[in-house]
């Protein structure tokens, strides 16, 4: 049995008990480090790369340390995957569309407009092409990638002023995290700034940009944005599901053991896990916190989905001419996409909207 159906069978435990914890005990110390995009602040989205470390120290028996390092401590937050790339550092945590003006294809292996829910892309990832394909486009750049978190579907960003129609897009300067969500913001008629995490209070302070998209309710309330722009739109239809990864480069992963090897994917798969489980856990508070602050909560009304979604299809028609690596992952992403919204309309849909309707 190989390790993935050890995973797949028996769980963790199952794989503890089976002796992997044991087995490291002849292996070498080794000391790594990881270059999160996120600031410390953001505790949950950069803890994951502290939990993954905890975990490699635990399943290792200590003689596996990783210390983690948030956005701009070792290196600016967006160049995180150069480190990787040229083993400046051995890892790093980041969201791969951070990296989208390398190569377009970089997005798919995070989320792109009107994309996978989180559920879908954990399906995709780990049992349709997802991993095969994306880590077949990362070895050009020396990476081997690991699903490391989740944040769910994310709100839809801070606004100054309403965006009742897309005419209200027309020069308005807003922070995006990807480089292919500005390419759709900019058909739209907006003016797309890239601004790391850190930085997006100030900006939207100083009114220097005039909305900003980050996370979600627990994140965004802990930087303090419902404090300077009073509108808070949902839903973010460029992340419907977006995953956090973890980049290894791929020549320092292939000096260890099958063992160490083997503890990272673990370890990463708690991390994937325990990220969005807590979102899922501190988002309804924090969100009614901020409407209890005056916060105007408003949808994205119906004329600006479609003209997003007409924008997106756009771009993504041009990357395909662009990118033949995007061409051809992201042709197998919209196939496995098809049938989940096929499953999903029948059991998780219409469950849902009928729970959102009740009292309980």
């Amino acid at each position: 049995m190989d390790r993935r159906s050890l995973i797949t069978h028996t769980g963790l435990a199952g794989v503890l008990a089976a002796g992997v914890a044991p087995a490291v005990h002849a292996q070498a110390t080794l000391r790594w480090r990881i270059a999160s995009s996120f600031p410390r602040s953001s505790d949950n989205i950069f803890g994951g790369a502290e939990v993954f470390a905890r975990a490699v120290r635990i399943l290792s028996n200590g003689k596996f340390e990783i210390s983690v390092h948030g956005g701009g401590e070792l290196m600016p937050a967006f160049d995180v995957v150069d480190g990787v790339q040229n083993g400046t550092v051995e890892m790093c945590h980041a969201v791969p569309y951070y990296f989208y003006d390398k190569n377009p294809a970089f997005a798919l292996g995070c989320t792109v407009p009107f994309g996978f829910n989180a559920r879908q892309m954990s399906a995709w990832m780990l049992h349709g092409n997802g991993r095969k394909l994306m880590n077949e486009f990362y070895a050009g750049f020396n990476i081997v990638s690991f699903a490391c978190g989740n944040t769910g579907t994310q709100m839809g960003g801070w606004y100054l002023r309403e965006v009742r129609n897309p005419a209200d897009f027309k020069g308005l300067k807003i922070r995006v995290g990807s480089g292919l969500v500005a390419e759709v913001m900019a058909r739209l008629g907006a003016v797309p700034q890239s601004i790391p995490g850190g930085d997006i209070y100030q900006a939207l302070q100083k009114g220097s940009i005039d909305a900003a998209e980050w996370i979600g309710p627990y994140d965004d309330q802990k930087l303090g944005f419902n404090k300077v722009a009073p509108y808070y739109y949902y839903p973010g239809w460029w992340e419907g599901g977006p995953e956090v990864d973890l980049y290894v480069n791929r020549k320092a992963y292939n000096t260890l053991s099958p063992e160490y090897k083997f503890i990272i994917e673990a370890a990463a798969s708690i991390a994937h896990t325990d990220m969005l489980a807590r979102y899922d856990a501190l988002n309804p508070n924090a969100l009614k916190q901020l409407v209890a602050a005056k916060t105007k909560v408003l949808p994205y009304s119906q004329t600006i989905l479609d003209a997003a979604f007409r924008a997106s299809m756009e771009t993504f028609a041009q990357n395909d001419a662009k990118s033949p690596e995007w061409k051809k992952i992201y042709a197998d992403m919209r196939n496995f996409q098809r049938d989940q919204i096929l499953w999903f309309r029948f059991a998780e849909v219409r469950f849902d909207s009928f729970m959102s309707a009740q009292k309980i």
